[in-house]
């Protein structure tokens, strides 16, 4: 067991929290950060990752497991996260935990105000965890910790003002600038996938209609190929032959196989989606002016494919097109541990609290075992 645990936890808790730190910003950079081990948890609707990882964004160990049902209560997911951390903690002396949980954080980065996969509406998850655990805990939207990832390993080392878009079901994403991720008043800034840009378009599972997700997404991609291939279509011979006639076996991966073996209707739909994607990537060049956008998740995974049209939509809907720099588009390149990592990373901004606070006990058990011995020598020489 991990030494931390033994002199932290209360007599009667071995696992109860001693410390809770998690302040609005990062005040401290990242440059200053204690060169620790930390522990990074991504939280999605089908399973729950966790992995410990150093100072330089590399994995030393890492788990998982499926994700609770989402109709069960929110105490069985947090008794999923904290086994998982336990069980991490046993083998590496891990000094602070941080999640991406795929729903929208509060700016105090303790509650997650609402979840879409699981049964979290306004819960107060750091601090649950933090009860349970004897590190500290930060909480954080899924997107910004895969943007911090890649901003400080991956696509988007050295720059300045970074957007990511994740690209899976739907479409997440964040800002960053100047080294600090751009969270807004409440929270919940980065929900690019929710901007309209057909009105009366396709109905979104938010409510609203026209939503960009609802043309460049995992989602997107595999309704119009079912589309086609349930109508029938000539087009859709090849993948309806695939799948056997079986339209509901189509996913998203398949398309992106089917493309790269040449199959034109699957080369058409990612040209389709990465037009949409560059449209969107114009209007988020207009309002934030970033110098990169980096490109991540499931859907990526079709590279050029769907980044190549991209950028070419990008150029052509580019507000003052010709007389601006353009922002450079880039693939992430952290993968699918990229919130897991960005997670960890995070959490090591706060892990320095919990080392002095650990030292300060350190130092007053040693006074102590020191204060006992002379007791005991004096005893003796009586």
């Amino acid at each position: 067991m991990s030494t931390y645990r033994d002199f932290t936890a209360p007599i009667g808790s071995r696992r109860a929290t001693v410390l809770r730190t998690v302040g609005t910003r990062e005040r401290r950079s990242h440059l200053t950060a204690p060169r620790v081990p930390t522990v990074g948890i991504d939280i999605g609707g089908t399973k729950v990752m966790a992995g410990v990882v150093d100072a330089d964004g590399n994995i030393l160990e890492k788990v998982r497991t499926e994700t609770p049902d989402k109709s069960k209560s929110p105490k069985v997911v947090e008794d999923t996260i904290a086994e998982l951390v336990l069980d991490l903690s046993d083998r590496h002396d891990v000094h602070a935990v941080g999640i991406g949980a795929a729903g929208w954080v509060d700016a105090d980065r303790n509650r997650v105000l609402f979840a879409p996969h699981l049964s979290w509406r306004n819960e107060p998850l750091r601090d649950r965890l933090s009860g349970r655990l004897s590190v500290p805990v930060l909480v954080d939207n899924d997107a910004n910790t895969a943007a911090w990832a890649e901003w400080r390993f991956g696509a988007g080392r050295g720059e300045d003002h970074l957007v990511m878009i994740t690209l899976g079901t739907g479409i997440g994403g964040a800002i960053l600038e100047d080294g600090q991720v751009k969270r807004g008043k409440y929270g919940v800034a980065g929900e690019f996938g929710h901007m309209q840009v057909v009105p009366g378009g396709h109905r979104c599972p938010c409510g609203n209609r026209g939503c960009w997700e609802q043309y460049s997404s995992g989602n997107a991609l595999v309704r119009e190929a079912r589309e086609l291939a349930a109508a029938d279509s000539p087009v859709a011979y090849g993948i309806i032959e695939h799948v056997k006639g079986n339209i509901s076996d189509i996913t998203g991966p398949m398309i992106t196989e089917l493309a790269r073996e040449g199959d034109a209707m699957c080369i058409e739909l990612l040209q389709d989606i990465g037009q949409w994607l560059g449209v969107g990537i114009a209007n988020l060049a207009a309002a934030l002016d970033p110098s990169c956008f980096v490109i991540g998740g499931g859907v990526s995974a079709a590279d050029d494919l769907l980044i190549g049209p991209a950028r070419d939509a990008f150029r052509r809907h580019l507000t003052g097109r010709g007389y601006r720099p353009e922002a450079r588009i880039a693939r992430a390149q952290l993968g699918p541990e990229a919130g897991m990592v960005g997670a960890a990373d995070l959490a090591r901004l706060v892990a320095r609290r919990f080392r002095r606070a650990k030292r300060r006990r350190v130092e007053r058990y040693e006074r102590y075992e020191r204060y006992a011995q002379s007791l005991r020598s004096t005893q003796e020489t009586l």
